[in-house]
């Protein structure tokens, strides 16, 4: 069975949409990833780190999905990652209207032993250093390093980034932010300048647009699963890669052909996600449910065309 090594958040979130709010509810982009990659046959685990304020309830959802949390850090006296924000009615706009580092400000990652073998390890939004001190502990070189960034690292850390990088073999970035990286519009132009720092296969996020995968000369798209109701954006970025990670993980194939299908996964769960607030529907999210959509994603990608 192949291992899958998860660095990310476990936090708090508060969020409000047009279609509500919550108090304080579980989040955080490693539980997001973690409760997606559960849904295949894998070994993973958990890098994070949390107060003693985090509840054990949210401790044993993670631990009856089979995932591994040795490697989470509980800080006694400390407090939570917490993030609050407010979407706007498009839902593809929001503010952020707090966000508490926390316990997450002195994070040192420690991989677990177990796992410092594994075949994919995937790295959540976190500052680049941490992400590059996991590679570092990294007892050999894993079959994949998938990372995930966004634009506040490339504001404020620039070459921390370029450093991590150039150590990876994926990165998954929404389209703002590829083309703020490259200054390039054209997504296929800045998919190649982005190849050049380091990583072979760049996979450009376009949120209800779907998803793009680059690699070489070669080009995939996936759509996104067109929904009746969209209740929360939140984490669906981050469902999508442990989908995604997920996916190649049980593979145990990391070929252009399999990460088609890998992305055509991570786009499946990540239609879930939205459907509710947080992780609320990530958490009862059953197997049946997600083959059923599978095939609705295969439908709609599917034909057949005569050339004359």
């Amino acid at each position: 069975m192949g291992k899958l090594l998860i660095v990310g958040t476990m936090a708090f979130d508060a969020i409000e949409t047009p279609f509500g709010k919550t108090g304080k509810i579980l989040g955080g982009a490693g539980t997001f990833i973690g409760l997606a990659a559960s849904q295949f046959k894998i070994d993973a685990a958990i890098v994070s780190v949390v107060g003693d304020d985090f509840p054990q309830s949210y401790m044993d959802i993670l631990k009856n999905k089979d995932l591994d949390l040795s490697g989470v850090e509980i800080v006694k006296g400390g407090k939570t990652f917490f993030w609050e924000g407010k979407y706007h009615n498009d839902l593809n706009s929001r503010d952020t209207l707090a966000t508490e580092l926390n316990t997450l400000a002195d994070f040192n990652p420690v991989v677990p032993s177990d796992y410092s073998d594994a075949d994919i390890v995937m790295l959540g939004n976190l500052h680049p250093n941490i992400q590059l001190s996991v590679i570092k502990q990294m007892e050999k070189r894993p079959k994949l390093i998938v990372l995930d960034t966004m634009n506040f690292w490339m504001d404020n850390t620039w070459d921390e980034l370029m450093a991590v990088i150039s150590k990876i073999d994926v990165i998954t970035i929404n389209d703002e932010e590829a083309r703020q990286m490259t200054d390039e519009y054209s997504l296929v132009k800045a998919a190649a300048k982005i190849q050049e720092m380091g990583p072979e296969y760049v996979v450009i996020k376009k949120g209800e647009h779907g998803a793009l995968l680059f690699h070489d000369d070669n080009i995939f798209f996936a759509p996104a699963l067109p929904l009746e109701e969209v209740f929360d954006p939140t984490g669906a970025g981050d469902t999508f890669a442990g989908g995604f990670a997920g996916y190649l993980t049980e593979a145990g194939n990391i070929s252009f052909e399999s990460m088609k299908n890998a992305i055509i996964h991570g786009s499946n769960l990540a239609s879930f996600c939205v459907e509710r607030f947080g992780t609320e529907r990530m958490v009862d999210l059953k197997k049946s449910e997600v083959e059923t959509r599978l095939v609705q994603f295969k439908e709609l990608t599917q034909f057949n065309i005569e050339l004359t």
